[in-house]
């Protein structure tokens, strides 16, 4: 009961204490935490010198990602225009504008709970005036682009999106942070790059084989830990190789390349299909963001896309 957790508490010197448990398969990948002692449930955390608020009982937040935010923290966007059609409380979004110096960020999200922490989350960070938030379902198209006959409204928590996807030729490069796959957002992020072309950040989960693939190019970062090491939420919270062994770096697997050259072709495709003339994709990186599972890596795939020059 309540004597228990306040003991509990007092003996690792908090004022709060809350239960975790799995991020539930609700679309929102919301999380299952319930406050045993305490009232509120908003808390702060600090990430690259990047300060994050949320209620811990409606918003998850994964420690395992942050080699790729300090990643993203240090690509050159200055100048440049951010669409980020997986905001969340801004994971990705705040290291974009605070430390790769992004002229401005279209953030788009679904979950009403994430949109009231992102907004706490650009004021408390000092650049709500280089961000737009558009709420609502990203996937969802506006009438222009609406093929005949519509599909079926599904039930959301969130309001209805009527404009977010107007935005047209806009980005210099978007960010798809949706894992096990962002690819239901492949063509609304064709649809946001600017004309001239840009680069996705294309998150995926990519089944990797047990069986070592020989050593190929070096080209990933890693870190020591666990190889299937799983915090309680179902991701694991450092990237390694699956030997178990500590690593200066990850190489690519073939199943990775494979992801990348498939996915290169499909976005190749529908560039195409949308502007009617070809384009060119180009892997830049493949980045290995952390072990998810047994034998499954997120991965963080950098696609170049140009229109081809007549």
């Amino acid at each position: 009961g309540t004597a228990l957790w306040e003991t509990v508490t007092s003996a690792l010197g908090a004022r709060r204490l809350a239960r975790r448990g799995r991020v539930l398969p609700d679309g929102m990948r919301s999380p299952s935490v319930t406050l045993l002692l305490g009232q509120d449930s908003w808390v702060e955390h600090v990430d690259n010198g990047i300060r994050y608020t949320f209620d811990v009982t409606k918003c998850m937040f994964s420690p395992g990602n942050i080699t790729e935010k300090l990643r993203v923290a240090s690509l050159p966007c200055s100048g440049e225009v951010l669409v980020d059609l997986y905001a969340g409380i801004g994971y990705f979004t705040l290291p974009y504008l605070v430390h790769a110096a992004a002229a401005f960020a279209h953030a788009c999200e679904w979950n009403g709970h994430a949109v009231e922490a992102l907004r706490r989350n650009l004021a408390l960070n000092g650049v709500q005036d280089r961000c737009r938030i558009h709420h609502g379902d990203s996937r969802q198209v506006s009438s222009a682009d609406r093929p005949w006959p519509p599909r079926p409204c599904v039930a959301s928590p969130s309001p209805p999106l009527s404009f977010q996807l107007e935005l047209r030729n806009v980005a210099d490069r978007v960010n798809l942070g949706l894992i096990p796959s962002s690819e239901e957002g492949w063509p609304v992020a064709c649809r946001v790059l600017k004309g001239t072309g840009g680069v996705l950040h294309i998150h995926h989960n990519v089944e990797t084989l047990p069986t070592p693939a020989p050593p190929q190019t070096p080209v990933l970062r890693a870190e020591r830990g666990s190889p299937e090491g799983a915090g309680s939420d179902g991701e694991a919270q450092h990237p390694t190789e699956e030997s178990g062994k500590e690593t200066l770096v990850a190489r690519i697997r073939p199943e990775w390349q494979k992801w990348a050259e498939a996915t290169a072709a499909r976005i190749r495709g529908l560039l195409a299909e949308l502007h009617g003339q070809p384009w060119r994709t180009s892997i830049l990186h493949i980045e290995a963001v952390k072990s998810y599972a047994p034998h499954v890596h997120h991965l963080v795939l950098d696609l170049e896309c140009r229109p081809t020059l007549p």
